[in-house]
């Protein structure tokens, strides 16, 4: 048989990590844009068609379904039908199949639903309230993090012990409180998929050692991005027998803050005998340039698997450094940037601009439309987070279970029927009081006439209503019920009252999500299971996922982490700022630092062609007027890779936002309509110490320019370090 196709696009690390013997464990280290997916793909057509494994016998496990989706393509362009035969998905999507096939086992009810993270802060903030917690003391956010962070550490609430911490007990409460309601009304959230997963298989050795048969061989893409729990749960399927092959790259971990761990990659060989450990070092992006400096950046980490990135294409252009009096004319800078390119004949749709925050995009956003350049904010809210969408959805959870309080709780008043603050207080005393659900209250109140008239009737409407679609529903297409709840619940009519255009790209939404719902083909249900059940469950896997929308010809915005994965012909970095980037939080912390790192090298290693990184001198953050250092990242870079690019020799007093600085630029530009071109400048040198009117003393550790531009940096005693113009700063020698 030949399998030359497997092997003839491959370069000599990729077909070495292909072609490994079949009882061998792997740790693929995969460089940025070195070809993982690739190597993925072709060991899964090896395994099948080389060494004769059954697809049934091989688990392929990622991050996304749009990671999934792509892998599956491709293998099934290289194996053709026995693609269908293999288990490609997500951890949580391979984990909710395994929860809907053993529903009993995992100790779940049948029809289980799986709720997203806003649902659970919903779930979280009702509980807070009945248990009397103020929600300024114990934010919906925070509970939610201890309940995650403790479920994907494998820790339930009876596993931890508050010790005398009165506050870790308080979350506990809370935690017990919301597994309890979980369970009452069978809902499941993301980090419960696994936990349970994992459970079932410990609980259960007989189902455990079926799985570990069928399952012989595991390939895990991302391994850098697993927690704590999903790589228990990759040990336990592994047990003795089967064979684990992870691609991952340790310097490109970057979710710590979510609960990833790069000590997965780091101590895997310690944890499986005789693993092969592969380098894929030949990247496929970047110039060499680019390359240099990533590699050099990386080195300053601990700990590293160590590897270096090489090409042989060009050796590009070198990094552009430019240094921005503010956030204003660093945005104005862009937006020349992306002006220029285009005058070159490149596109909107190649170029992105990263930064460390979310709060740095608006000023951007600013320049962009002052400009009239089309931008998009990449990572912004997605399909199946959007409101108008999450308010169908609740409508149609409430059609399979009236007990789903979540759903119930988002559209008992929306669109607004008349049902008040006070009227929901009632339902939900009523629900704690008497241990039912919010749908179960409502009726008790409706029926005792407990409610003042007005409210008795518009809560007694709302009950009816989802009765009525209920049965409307029930024998039509999924297609036709999603379509029957938008036109019958008044959401549809809500929104056409409106003739603005967020009402009508809201509109837009809902006919988007009947093709969904056209198009939507169940996927590890069982036989029997409602289409409408599989619809929803599917809608809250995707919802949970941490992925970006597609993106349209328009310059991309994005955070760095957002940037993951991707490429781009031309990449700006902007706010590269000690404080900012690296962020204030990592500085006294070693192992946050060097994530700050990783994040860094991941940006960098999105640019293919042309680099451009800015800092500024200046900024106004949270509020203050802040004098920044330039970021340690840019020191750590290798000189002969970075030019610089110096701004233009001019004052504006658009870049003052200090109020008593904008008053001596005026001043200044006064004198000059005066005649005046030259100023004799005090000869200060580097070490000598000064005094300002405002700032105090300082000493002077830098000096730029001459003439009227000349300035001078000085970090204050009690200001830190400032840039002033030598012409208005007045200083004098202390």
């Amino acid at each position: 048989m030949d399998i030359s196709f497997l092997l003839n696009a491959l370069n000599d690390a990729q077909r070495e990590a292909v072609t490994l013997p079949e009882d061998t464990h792997a740790l693929v280290l995969a460089g940025a844009g070195s070809g993982k997916t690739r190597v993925l793909t072709h060991r899964l057509g090896w395994l099948t068609e080389a060494l004769g494994m059954a697809p049934w016998n091989l688990l392929a496990v990622t991050f996304t379904n749009k990671a999934a989706a792509e892998m599956r393509a491709r293998v099934h362009q290289l194996v053709g039908a026995k693609a269908e035969q293999m288990t490609l998905g997500t951890f949580h999507g391979i984990a909710y199949r395994l929860l809907r096939q053993h529903w009993r086992e995992a100790g779940l009810m049948e029809m289980f639903q799986v709720i997203d993270s806003d649902d659970q802060k919903r779930l979280i903030k009702r509980l807070l309230r009945e248990m009397g917690l103020d929600e300024a003391q114990w934010p919906v956010r925070q509970v939610a993090g201890f309940i995650n962070s403790n479920k994907e550490a494998g820790r339930r609430a009876a596993h931890i012990d508050p010790g005398q911490n009165p506050y870790v007990d308080t979350l506990l409460r809370v935690y017990r409180a919301y597994e309890q309601q979980c369970a009452a009304r069978g809902l499941v959230d993301f980090a419960e998929l696994l936990l349970r997963a994992h459970e079932l298989w410990l609980k259960n050795p007989q189902l455990l050692a079926h799985y570990q048969s069928r399952y012989r061989h595991i390939l895990v893409d991302e391994f850098q991005d697993t927690n704590s729990l999903q790589y228990a749960w990759l040990r336990v399927l592994a047990g003795g027998s089967g064979r684990l092959f992870v691609v991952g790259d340790d310097d490109q971990s970057i979710y710590g803050w979510r609960g990833a761990q790069v000590e997965n990659i780091q101590r895997f060989s310690e944890d499986f005998a005789g693993v092969r450990i592969i380098r894929l070092e030949q990247n496929y992006r970047s110039t060499a340039t680019i390359l240099k400096a990533a590699n050099t950046l990386i080195a300053h980490n601990s700990g590293r698997m160590g590897k270096n990135l090489w090409t042989d294409g060009d050796q590009g252009d070198p990094i552009r450094l430019y240094r921005a009096f503010n956030e204003l004319e660093e945005a104005d800078f862009v937006c020349r940037q992306v002006e220029s390119w285009l005058e070159a004949g490149g596109s909107r749709s190649e170029i992105a601009v990263l930064y460390r925050s979310n709060a740095q995009s608006r000023v951007l956003e600013q320049a962009l439309l002052r400009h009239g350049i089309p931008y998009r904010v990449y990572g912004g809210l997605r399909f199946y987070e959007r409101a108008e969408i999450k308010d169908v959805l609740a409508y149609l959870r409430l059609l399979l279970n009236r007990d789903d309080d979540a759903s119930f709780d988002r559209v008992i008043n929306q669109p607004p029927r008349g049902i008040g603050a006070r009227t929901l207080e009632q339902i939900r005393a009523q629900a704690m009081q008497q241990d039912v659900s919010l749908w179960q209250a409502a009726q008790q109140l409706v029926d005792t006439g407990a409610l003042a008239a007005r409210a008795r009737t518009a809560v007694a409407g709302f009950l009816a209503l989802i009765d009525q679609l209920s049965s409307a529903c029930r024998d039509l297409p999924l297609e036709q019920q999603v379509m029957t709840v938008i036109s019958r619940s008044g959401l549809q009519a809500q929104l056409e009252k409106s003739k603005s255009e967020q009402a009508q790209s809201k509109i837009e939404n809902l006919d988007e999500l009947i093709s969904a719902a056209a198009q939507f083909r169940p996927d590890g249900e069982p036989d029997d299971a409602p289409p409408l059940q599989a619809f929803l469950n599917q809608a809250a896997l995707e919802a949970g996922e941490h992925q970006a929308e597609p993106w349209e010809s328009c310059v991309q915005l994005m955070t760095l982490h957002s940037a993951k994965g991707l490429e781009f012909p031309f990449v700006m970095m902007v706010g590269m700022e000690e404080g900012l980037f690296p962020s204030q939080q990592s500085l006294e912390d070693p192992a946050r630092l060097e994530e700050e790192r990783r994040l860094c090298y991941v940006g960098i290693t999105r640019a293919q062609k042309k680099l451009v990184m800015s800092w500024c001198e200046q900024r106004r953050w949270h509020g203050k007027t802040l004098y920044p250092m330039p970021s340690r990242f840019l020191r750590e870079l290798p000189p002969d890779c970075v030019e610089e690019m110096r701004p233009k020799a001019s004052v504006s007093p658009a870049w003052r936002q200090d109020r008593a600085l904008y008053e001596e630029s005026a001043a200044f530009a006064s004198r000059q309509g005066d005649g005046l071109k030259h100023f004799a400048a005090p000869s200060f040198r580097i070490g000598d110490r000064v005094r300002h009117a405002r700032f105090g003393e300082g000493i002077v550790i830098g000096l730029e320019g001459g003439g009227e531009q000349a300035r001078i940096q000085v970090h204050f005693d009690a200001e830190g370090s400032k840039w002033l113009l030598l012409s208005l700063a007045k200083l004098e020698r202390a």
